[in-house]
């Protein structure tokens, strides 16, 4: 969650309740993907104060980071054969899984965010960084429909192993439905197996009987479970894997606290220090606060014990 679109403070709200998105709507709550880190004027002799600037370029520039991916989807792609042969692996929440409980004869799938899980939107981080702007939909629709952003170490070799070895391929993204067919372009031109239209479920998709909350990912987590069963699910957001009761730290903490053991098994996390709807929460999800003070709550919450 990019990721993001988000919806700003409606997703960061219903974060609150990955995303999901580089303000492009990242999954829920992180799907508050909400807007990219924010550019203030110089702090000091110019120097802006807050420009995401060490954040992207880590993600452009670091071996380390790249060596995250490979290692995440190396890792997944050793277990995902095993996964499959047995017939009560289920990579699911529980309250997804609710809505269709049987496994029996469902076709096995797996579920991937899009941007900064498999897609790298790097150079829409760094634009904004060189103009000091802040997310925008507008300029985030137009960066999607250039369908340029590159394919993330390790993404696609798993992703087409997946798909060879008969598992279905969901990417699950809150980019909005109407950036459909340049989505579903870039990811074909950087190698993705995309079977088709309906392989992607953007936000805005329609889940007869469910009512999405904001950006999260329930419902169409839920349309897949209908027909599948999810062995694994890949993101960069919380909001990525299960829903949010509430964008704060306790609630980002009750939310993973039933599933730590899955991680590595069954939910594979990937870095973005870029956006996301950790970032939100250290200001009360409220996007209606002027940059300044965006910033200093941010300070303030840092440890330095």
């Amino acid at each position: 969650m990019m990721k993001f679109a988000p919806v700003a403070l409606a997703a960061a709200l219903a974060l609150a309740g990955c995303a999901q998105a580089q303000r492009p709507a990242a999954s829920t709550p992180t799907a508050v993907s909400a807007p990219a880190a924010a550019v203030e004027a110089p702090a000091t002799a110019g120097v802006a104060a807050d420009d995401n600037l060490n954040a992207v370029a880590w993600s452009q520039r670091a071996s380390e980071h790249d060596f995250i991916y490979v290692q995440t989807f190396r890792n997944a792609q050793e277990k995902i054969l095993k996964a499959k042969q047995d017939p009560n692996w289920d990579a699911l929440p529980r309250d997804d899984r609710a809505v269709h409980p049987s496994l029996k004869g469902l076709k096995p799938a797996v579920i991937l965010d899009i941007d900064e899980t498999v897609l790298d939107n790097s150079p829409y981080q760094a634009r904004l960084i060189r103009s000091g702007g802040e997310f925008n939909e507008a300029a985030w629709a137009d960066w999607c429909r250039e369908a340029a952003a590159r394919a993330l170490p390790g993404a696609v070799e798993f992703t087409r192993f997946a798909a060879d070895h008969g598992v279905a391929v969901f990417y699950v993204s809150n980019r909005a439905k109407d950036l459909d067919e340049a989505t579903l372009a870039n990811l074909r031109s950087a190698g993705f197996p995309v079977a088709g239209k309906a392989s992607f479920l953007g936000l805005g998709t329609f889940v007869e009987g469910c009512e999405q909350a904001g950006s999260e990912k329930s419902c169409r987590r839920q349309l897949v479970a209908k027909n599948y069963r999810v062995l694994m699910q890949f993101g960069d957001q919380i909001g990525d894997f299960t829903s949010i009761p509430g964008n704060n730290d306790e609630g980002r903490t009750r939310a993973m606290a039933p599933y730590t053991a899955w991680i590595g098994e069954r939910w594979f996390v990937l870095p973005n220090p870029t956006y996301g709807s950790w970032e939100p929460a250290l200001f009360d999800n409220d996007y209606d606060l002027p940059r300044a003070e965006r910033r200093q709550k941010k300070i303030e919450a840092l440890r330095i014990k």
